[in-house]
Parts: structure tokens; sequence; C-alpha cells
């Protein structure tokens, strides 16, 4: 094996260790949360609540089941994600694989990449963006919150630039066996793009996930807000009487306050990106392409 220069183990040992302490940054705030939401209200009123639960409790879980808005709001944010990925999607490569022809191959290229180019620096403003909603009759359905953000031109340039990658020599192949132009994104592209497909996907449901001002402005009913607005309506709210009866809470226990349930729900929230992202993330460092051409 090849000798490692003194160089390059400081700089992997700096790097390992800078990374840890970035993960740990960013995991100690949702440890923190469920510690929370795990502990008793006397408990979390003292500040004495860190990382691990104090007294612990189910009871702020056991009073989120019993709330319907809540998994009524879930259910709207999986309906959301279930239209929009695959649509967004669909769009997005449909859009990215012309992109990444050469100017020879489409000479138009060069001038309708500039119409992607301008949206993803200059938005058409949130007055006119809901007049247009408005006035094609979308406004308190499904559909507001999924068609204005199908076309997301970050993602299709991340497509764009994996397909340019993506050796000429495998396209040249299949022309030659009498392959046309979807058949060889459908047979050729596409399956040797899952870690970009994967990539992006991620960045959809991530996004329609965490998504909650669009509900907020385009939906008339409570009952139809997806689950990021419906916590921001509570977030916000200077206590849990401005959504629900106090009465409530006391009736289920004097452990339950304000802070623990929101903090059960902010976690419940992420529960599901926490729970998807582990089986995408084998796909950003994979490289399916790298050796799929041969001498």
């Amino acid at each position: 094996m090849k000798k490692q220069s003194s160089g390059y183990w400081f700089f992997t040992v700096v790097n390992y260790v800078f990374l840890t302490i970035v993960a740990f940054v960013c995991i100690l705030p949702m440890l923190n949360q469920l510690a929370i939401s795990l502990s008793t209200d006397a408990a979390v009123s003292t500040g004495a609540v860190g990382l691990i639960p104090i007294d612990f409790t189910l009871k702020s879980y056991q009073f989120m089941a019993q709330k319907p808005e809540f998994f009524t709001s879930v259910l709207v944010s999986l309906e959301r994600i279930a239209l929009a990925v695959p649509i967004s999607l669909l769009v997005s490569v449909l859009a990215a694989y012309p992109l990444s022809r050469q100017n020879s191959d489409w000479k138009p290229r060069k001038y309708i990449i500039w119409y992607f180019v301008i949206p993803m620096l200059f938005s058409g403003g949130l007055i006119p963006t809901y007049m247009v909603v408005r006035n094609t009759g979308l406004i308190n359905t499904i559909w507001a919150m999924v068609i204005p953000g199908v076309v997301n031109v970050f993602n299709i340039l991340l497509l764009m630039n994996f397909f340019r990658a993506i050796p000429r020599e495998m396209e040249e192949a299949a022309l030659i066996d009498g392959a046309g132009s979807i058949r060889i994104l459908t047979s050729i592209i596409l399956p040797v793009s899952a870690p970009v497909l994967a990539t992006v996907t991620l960045f959809f449901i991530v996004n329609h996930w965490n998504s909650w001002f669009d509900a907020l402005i385009y939906m008339n009913s409570p009952t139809k807000y997806p689950l990021q607005t419906y916590l921001q309506t509570k977030v916000i709210a200077h206590n849990m009487t401005a959504m629900d009866s106090l009465r409530e809470v006391r009736e289920m226990s004097s452990g339950i306050s304000d802070r623990t349930g929101k903090a059960a729900q902010l976690f419940l929230s992420a529960l599901p990106i926490l729970v998807v992202y582990p089986f995408l993330q084998k796909y950003f460092t994979t490289g399916i392409v790298m050796g799929s051409v041969k001498g």
C-alpha cells in the first residue's frame, strides 16, 4: 500500500473532527427537543432538561394521539408529496435531458437555457403568483401546493450537469443499434443516474415536507393545512390556549405543558425525513457510471 504523507493524515484528522463537531451541532437540538417531549412540565419549566429526559413520561405523545387535526395535517402532507414529487421529477428529467445535449445536437439549447436561468435569479413576486393561482381556480385545493413548485431550476441544472457527464459512447452505441431519444433516456440515461435521481427526489421531498407558507396563503380552511403549516400556527401562538382549550390539557394531566406539547409535535414532524434519509444516503456517493464504458 502506498504510504500517505503526514499532511494527508493531518488533513484527514482535522476534517473528521470538524465534521463530527458539525454533526453534533445538528443533532443536539433535536435530542434536546426529544428529551423535552419525554419530560414532565415541572422538569422543563425549571430548565433541568438537557439531552436526557427528566421524569420520563409519554403523556405529551398521548395527548397528540388524541388530536385529529394533527394527523389530518400529516395526511395532507403525505398527499402533497405523493402528487408533487413524481410530477416534479418527471418534469425535471424531461427538461434536463434535452438541455444536456450539445449545441450542435440541438441548436435552440443555448437560448432556451436562459429561460431557466433567469427565473432562478428573479421571481415574479408574491402577488402576481397568488393572482395566477387564484385565476386558475387552484385556491383551497391540493394542486395549489403542487403545481406552482413543479419546476425547480436548481434541480434541473443538477440533473443536466449529471446527464452531460455520462459518457457519449453509451448513447452512440444505442444510436447505432437504432434506439431513439426516448429509448436512450429510459434505457441508458436513467438507469445510470440513480445517484442524482435519489438526491433530487430527496430534495423534492424535504422541500414539500417543510413548506408551510404557500398553504397559509392558498388554503382557506385549516383542515387543509399540511403538517408544517399546522405546526407554524401552533408554534407562533403565545400558548396552547390560542389553538386548544386549556381545559383539554388539564384533563390529560398536569404534566403536559405548551412547551412539551410543541416539542412532541416538532419531533414527530421531523421523524419521517429521518426515516427516509438513510435509504437514499447510499446513492449520494455511489458512482454507478464509473466503469460502465469499456475500452
